[in-house]
C-alpha cells in the first residue's frame, strides 16, 4: 500500500477518568442514564482500557452500540438481564480496537486473489509461485501481482529475463512489497513502448541494463508507464477485495482504519467504488477514514474537486476528510528524500539525496489551502528531508491559519533529523509510526544501513525520542506493504526485533524502544485521534464498544511473547464481527 489543536499531551494521558461505574447512553456528560439491562456484558477480568486515569478494570456492559459500565464483577452484574450476552473474560484481555492509521485494504484484498508473493522470501520460491499462478490462469491478459521483497535479488533489481522465461507469452507486471516499484517482462515492457530512448519520468526511473534498454524494474512514477495500461479491475473485484480485507483485519482485531490511497495511483486502482458499494449494501463493517490522492502532477486546482469528493463520499462509516499527500518514495531504492546524498557501495557520498515530489514551497501552499478548507493531511514522508518538509509545510498552515482541528500526520519517519523530533509536539502533528518495519532483517542490513551511513542510520524510526518529546503517537501497517497483525507490530514496538528473530540478531537501536502502555495506546487512542473518531480508542462509559478480546494478558508475559498473543473476539459497536474458531 494525528494531535490536538490547543494542547500536545497524547490522547491516552489526556482521557476523563471514569466512575467505578456509569451508565449513559451517549459521550455526552450530559445525557441522562438509560435503564434496562446491558445487552453484552464482560466480567472477570483484566479489561485494559488505555484511560490513563484508570488503565484497568475487570469489567465492561453494552448496551446498544455504547459502553454503559465499566467496573468490576460486581459493579455490572445487575445489568445482566435474560438477554444479555456474558463473555468470560477469564484468562484473557479486553482492550479497546486496533485502528490501522495507515493501510491499504482493498488493494491488499485485490492482490490476495492474485499473484501473491507476499508469503515467499526467495527467488525460487517466486519462480515456483508465478510460474504457477500463470499456468492457472491462461486466460487472463495480463499477470499481475506482487508482494515480493526486494532483498531477494541482487540490488533489490530483478530482471525482465527472470520473468521472460516463466511467462513469455503475455505481459507480466508485478509490484513490489512496499509498492514503489513494479517489475515488468519483455512483453510488458514492448507494450508500453519502453526503450533505451524512453526518458525517465520526473518522479520515478527506469533501471537499465548496460546498453541503456529498460531492466525489467520500474520506480516510483515509472511504474505508470506499464501500470496504466493493465485493465482497470472491475467494481465487483474491488468490493471482493475489501470485503475479504475487511474479514482479515477484523481477524487482527481492527476495527477502525484510514485508507492511505483513496484515487487512482501507479499500478494502484482506485478503492473508492468499493467502499461506496459496500457501504450501500450495508458490507461495511469497520469505521474507515479515507484520504483522498493528491494527484502530484496537478496544483491547486484540484481543491475544490476534493472538496466535492469529501462532501460526495462522507456518511455512513465512511468519512472522506483527509488528503494524502506523498512527498517522497522509499530508501531502499534511493527515492526517500534525504538532507544529505546517499552513500555509494563503497561508502562515498553519492550525487543522489532521493526525490520531493512536490517542490517545498508549492508544498507549503497546498497544505496551508488544505487546512483552511478543514482536511486533514496524511503525509508519506520517510527520509529526513520529506519529514522537515511536511512539518515546515504545517507550519506554514499554523502561522496562517491559527491553530485547527485537522490533525495532520505524517506517516512512515524511517529517518528523522534530531532537530525535527521536538517539532511534532510544537506543531500538533502526529507520528503515525509502521512499527514492523524498525527491526534488523535483509531489507535494512543490506540495502538500506550502508547506503545511509552510521550517523544516519541511527536516526531510523525514533520512536522513543518522538514519544518522550511529547508527541502523539498513531501506529498502522501500510498493508500489504507488511503484515497487517497489530501484535506483531506491537511486539517489534516493544523489543525491536521480529518475532521469528533469531536469537543472535541484535536490538535495533534498542534506546527507541517503547513499552508495551505505550505502544498500544498508539494503535488504540492515538489512531483513534488521527481518525477524528474520539468517541473510541479508549474504554470509558460513553464511548462506542469496538472492543477486541484477545487470548492473554500480554502485559503479564515476557516481551519476547507479546506476538504470541492473538484475537478471539472482535466487535465493532457492540456487534461481533469476528470470533476464532475456538473462541
Amino acid at each position: 500500500m494525528a494531535p490536538r489543536c490547543s494542547t500536545t499531551t497524547s490522547p491516552a494521558l489526556s482521557a476523563p477518568s471514569a466512575p467505578s461505574a456509569t451508565t449513559c447512553t451517549s459521550a455526552s456528560p450530559s445525557a441522562s442514564p438509560s435503564p434496562g439491562p446491558a445487552d453484552l456484558v464482560f466480567l472477570s477480568g483484566p479489561v485494559h482500557t488505555v484511560d490513563a486515569a484508570r488503565s484497568r478494570a475487570g469489567a465492561v456492559a453494552v448496551r446498544g452500540d455504547r459502553i454503559v459500565a465499566v467496573g468490576y464483577d460486581a459493579d455490572v452484574r445487575e445489568l445482566i438481564g435474560p438477554g444479555t450476552e456474558v463473555v468470560d473474560l477469564r484468562g484473557k484481555l479486553l482492550i479497546p480496537g486496533f485502528q490501522d492509521a495507515h493501510v491499504h485494504p482493498v488493494g491488499g484484498g485485490m492482490e490476495l486473489a492474485q499473484c501473491d508473493l507476499s508469503a515467499a522470501e526467495t527467488a525460487e520460491a517466486y519462480r515456483e509461485l508465478i510460474g504457477s499462478y500463470a499456468d492457472a490462469h491462461p486466460q487472463a491478459p495480463w499477470v499481475t501481482g506482487g508482494g515480493w521483497s526486494l532483498e531477494a535479488f541482487p540490488g533489490g533489481m530483478p530482471t525482465r529475463q527472470f520473468l521472460d522465461a516463466l511467462v513469455p507469452d503475455r505481459p507480466v507486471f508485478l509490484v513490489n512489497r512496499d509498492h514503489h516499484g513494479g517489475w515488468a517482462n519483455s512483453r510488458a515492457l514492448e507494450r508500453a513502448g519502453l526503450t533505451a530512448r524512453t526518458p525517465d519520468p520526473s518522479d520515478g526511473r527506469i533501471e537499465r541494463e548496460a546498453d541503456g534498454h529498460p531492466s525489467g524494474m520500474l520506480q516510483e512514477g515509472a511504474m505508470r508507464l506499464v501500470a496504466d495500461l493493465i485493465p482497470e479491475p472491475t467494481l465487483a473485484e474491488r468490493t471482493a477485495g475489501l470485503l475479504r480485507a475487511q474479514r482479515l483485519l477484523h481477524s487482527y482485531g481492527v476495527t477502525a482504519w484510514q485508507d492511505a490511497m483513496l484515487g487512482r495511483t501507479p499500478g494502484i486502482a482506485d478503492a473508492t467504488p468499493a467502499y461506496v458499494a459496500a457501504r450501500s449494501e450495508g458490507q461495511l463493517t469497520a469505521r474507515v477514514t479515507g484520504a483522498l490522492w493528491w494527484d502530484r502532477a496537478r496544483g491547486a486546482e484540484q481543491i475544490p474537486e476534493l472538496v466535492a469528493k469529501r462532501e460526495e463520499l462522507t456518511g455512513g462509516l465512511l468519512r472522506a476528510t483527509s488528503v494524502k499527500i506523498m512527498q517522497d518514495g522509499i530508501a531502499e531504492n534511493h527515492t526517500a528524500a534525504m538532507l544529505s546524498p546517499y552513500l555509494t557501495a563503497c561508502g562515498c557520498a553519492s550525487d543522489n539525496s532521493g526525490i520531493s515530489f512536490i517542490d517545498p514551497e508549492e508544498l507549503r501552499t497546498y497544505v496551508t489551502s488544505l487546512d483552511a478548507e478543514g482536511f486533514q493531511v496524511h503525509f508519506h514522508a520517510l527520509g529526513d528531508r520529506a519529514v522537515r518538509e511536511a512539518l515546515d509545510a504545517v507550519e506554514a498552515a499554523r502561522r496562517t491559519n491559527g491553530w485547527r482541528d485537522t490533525r495532520p500526520h505524517l506517516a512512515h519517519l524511517q529517518v528523522v533529523h534530531p532537530d525535527d523530533v521536538p517539532r511534532f509536539r510544537r506543531l500538533g502533528a502526529t507520528a503515525n509510526i509502521q512499527a514492523l518495519w524498525a527491526a534488523h532483517e535483509p531489507q535494512m542490513d543490506e540495502l538500506t544501513i550502508p547506503f545511509l551511513g552510521d550517523r544516519r542510520a541511527s536516526w531510523q524510526y525514533p520512536f522513543g525520542d518522538l514519544l518522550r518529546a511529547g508527541a502523539t503517537l498513531a501506529a498502522g501497517s501500510d498493508w500489504p506493504v507488511s503484515s497487517p497483525d497489530p501484535l506483531a507490530a506491537l511486539h517489534v514496538a516493544v523489543n525491536r526485533r521480529i518475532p521469528e528473530a533469531a536469537p543472535s540478531v541484535p536490538v535495533f537501536l534498542p534506546e527507541q524502544r517503547l513499552d508495551l502502555g505505550s505502544a498500544l495506546a498508539a494503535y488504540t487512542a492515538g489512531s483513534a485521534y488521527a481518525n477524528h473518531l474520539d468517541d473510541t480508542g479508549s474504554i470509558q462509559p460513553g464511548k462506542l464498544a469496538d472492543l477486541v478480546v484477545l487470548d492473554r494478558d500480554p502485559f503479564d508475559g515476557p516481551p519476547e511473547e507479546i506476538a504470541a498473543a492473538r484475537v478471539l473476539e472482535t466487535f465493532v459497536g457492540g456487534q461481533r464481527v469476528y470470533a476464532a474458531d475456538d473462541a
